[in-house]
């Protein structure tokens, strides 16, 4: 029998791995590791079962542990026990993870003929039920929150291809199965009654994997790619670290008119390129260049002189009341005589993070917790994060919403050429939030088969090309512009067109395992000794 006390100390570990496999560490095969140990906990050992109450216990520890260690920049300003309860409340998603997967593992195991395929369709089955929740706690409550799914950790993993053929979701379901084969595999391997071919009948899954990276590799778009864009992106940095850097709203403009202008200077001395699209970053200018008129005129000298439109991050009010909307606009200094006005094309957020953007719950909350009055008073938008500027189609996913597949898919659907990622990440100082970030928007460039332009006001921009490489990019919290040449993306890839059917299948096997799971169990008798 194996002691409960073993199975947390396996559990743990295994959230340490997942942790691992994102940046600052970033080693891509610490995420299939996490998944073999995590299924070997879970499963029957030595005559023994684990309960699903026991599973959830070990799904729970899983989860606090990496999430403790995946995201404690959320609590840097405002306090650990942001990051204290943000852990505990995405660790109860993997606690009805480990709670299903006990069920699905213990059918695959069990005593019985045809050990290998069963042993397969329950890696299977196991891949599936990860990718169920980790669609639950991207999309509920609140919108979700999809930080730390399986597939932001593989930006530099050979698997990274298979994100153009079925997105976000069959990246992170390939990575879950190969490791749960992994760790089926070991333990078959351990039963001194269980054949050797059983356990080598699950080399069926990261073949087939293997298969699909090979055939991904050759051909994932359409289209004739070859025209190209001289892009500029500003990075203008701000006066001071932590939540008051917007207190400083005009010196942060002035932080960003004074590179723009550097940047000017140059082009005019013929030492630069001029840039099509010059790229400013979210929260830009808090001051409103619409309400006022200096900060305006400013943006609007600067568009004349590089003849380009400059992509400004601003906040908007609505109404009179404190509602407000984040948004990017296309700031065209050389129609700013016309009837329109200089801003030619808008893009409002549209996934807007609970506790920061805005409160969910907010009266009794700021009564709790004086901290939550800082929290804002964001509405989210209502398009479709397409945008044009100086005849280009951009995407645009302004900060959190990188890590929405449908704020990064749809506009690419519409015909983005571009996917830009305007970013303010001052208030997370110098942790690991930027590089996971980072790491996000390659996924989603090799994802869509786009260049990916980060504009930060703080770091890391950078330039990203549609094979997911970063061709530049800027340190943190260093006034800096980066100036390249892009190559405009075509018609996006395979998992451009499929949008979510790879993510409904993914969740549909996961549940058609663990339904599979359950009669097989009320089938056949309880004859091993099961933990409580």
């Amino acid at each position: 029998m194996i002691p409960v006390l073993s199975r947390v100390v396996g559990a743990a570990a295994a959230g340490a791995l997942l942790a691992v496999s994102f940046p600052p560490v970033g080693l891509w095969w610490a995420a299939i590791a996490a998944i073999a140990l995590l299924v070997v906990v879970l499963s029957p050992l030595r005559g023994s079962a684990p309960r699903a109450r026991t599973g959830a216990l070990l799904g729970l520890v899983a989860g606090l542990v990496f999430f403790l260690l995946l995201v404690p920049w959320v609590g840097l300003y405002v306090g650990a026990y942001a990051a204290w309860a943000l852990a505990l409340v995405e660790a109860l998603y993997l606690a009805a993870f480990g709670a299903g997967a006990v069920v699905i593992l213990g059918a695959g195991l069990a005593p019985g003929r045809r050990p290998g395929p069963r042993a397969v369709g329950a890696a299977i089955g196991v891949a599936g039920w990860w990718s169920l929740w980790e669609w639950v706690r991207s999309s509920w409550p609140w919108g979700g929150f999809p930080w730390g799914r399986l597939a932001f950790g593989q930006a530099d993993g050979p698997l990274l291809p298979l994100a153009a053929v079925g997105g976000t979701p069959l990246l992170g379901f390939a990575v879950s199965a190969t490791g749960a084969s992994i760790g089926l595999a070991v333990l078959l391997l351990a039963r001194r009654r269980q054949p050797l071919r059983a356990a080598t009948g699950l080399l069926a899954v990261p073949l087939l994997t293997v298969g699909l990276v090979a055939v991904t590799t050759v051909d994932t778009t359409t289209g004739a790619p070859g025209e190209t864009a001289d892009v500029a992106v500003v990075q203008g940095n701000v006066p001071r670290l932590g939540l008051d850097f917007n207190a400083q709203r005009r010196a942060v403009l002035e932080n960003h008119l004074r590179v723009t202008s550097e940047l000017a200077d140059d082009v005019e001395a013929g030492t630069a390129a001029r840039p099509d699209l010059v790229l400013w970053p979210e929260n830009a200018s808090d001051i409103s260049p619409l309400a006022d008129r200096l900060a305006g005129d400013q943006i609007t000298a600067l568009s004349r002189r590089l003849d380009a439109p400059i992509l400004v991050g601003t906040v908007l009010r609505v109404g009179d009341g404190p509602e407000a909307t984040n948004s990017y606009l296309v700031w065209d200094g050389r129609s700013s005589d016309s009837a329109a006005g200089p801003v030619v094309d808008r893009h409002d957020k549209k996934y807007i993070q609970p506790f920061g953007e805005w409160l969910p719950l907010r009266a009794p909350l700021e009564a709790l917790f004086p901290i939550a009055r800082t929290a804002g008073h964001f509405v989210p938008g209502d398009g479709t994060g397409l945008i044009t500027a100086a005849g280009i189609d951009l995407g645009v996913a302004i900060c959190f919403e990188i890590a929405f597949d449908a704020a990064a898919r749809e506009p690419i659907a519409r015909g983005a050429q571009i996917l830009t990622v305007p970013t303010n990440n001052a208030t997370f100082g110098r942790s690991p939030m930027t590089y996971q970030q980072l790491a996000m928007s390659r996924v989603r460039a090799v994802e869509h088969h786009v260049p990916v332009l980060i504009a930060a006001t703080s770091g890391v921009s950078a330039v990203i090309g549609p094979d997911g490489q970063v061709l530049q990019e800027t340190g943190i919290f260093e006034p800096a512009t980066l100036a390249a040449r892009v190559e405009l993306g075509t018609a996006g890839t395979m998992a451009t067109r499929l949008g979510g059917i790879p993510q409904m299948v993914s969740c549909l096997i996961g549940l058609v395992g663990l339904g599979w799971a359950l009669i097989r169990t009320r089938q056949r008798p309880a004859t091993e000794h099961e933990e409580t």
